[in-house]
């Protein structure tokens, strides 16, 4: 069952961000795969997109990554498919301070001989900033 094939690399995926495991979440990726931060980030190749995160990863002590909901639309004979799941980031940068981002990423998938892997994820964030909440959310105006 495929679908549950896509819920579990998406665990997987969160799960390596919450414990810093490069291995396990390189290992989400193709290797011709295409990270989308926005904002014009957007890194090509599972080995600059793994150098992309460590990086990224440095600036905090923790994060915990949680997946809320998504969905995924597969063709199992062509072995690509397309998802959307929303995610919840609680963070502590090295600083001391505590951030929160609440987004979506949207995906792409191909089966590889390893599985299925992620081709692209591309991230919408909705909400990044004080952990109150106290910042503007994204897509909305100020009232």
């Amino acid at each position: 069952m495929s679908r549950d094939n896509i819920a579990d690399l998406v665990h997987r995926y969160s799960d390596a961000v919450v414990h810093a495991d490069r291995d396990q979440w390189a290992q989400t990726w193709a290797a011709d795969a295409v990270w989308d931060l926005g904002k014009g980030r957007r890194v090509e190749g599972r080995d600059a997109i793994l150098e992309a995160w460590i990086s990224a990863m440095t600036r905090f002590d923790a994060v915990v990554q949680t997946v809320m909901n998504g969905t995924a639309d597969l063709d199992e004979t062509a072995g690509t498919g397309s998802g959307r799941w929303y995610i919840h980031e609680v963070m502590q940068r090295s600083s001391g301070d505590r951030t929160l981002m609440v987004g979506h990423y949207d995906d792409r998938y191909v089966r590889t001989d390893e599985g299925w892997r992620f081709a692209e994820r591309s991230l919408e964030q909705h909400y990044a900033g004080p952990a109150d909440l106290g910042g503007k959310f994204f897509g909305t105006t100020e009232g």
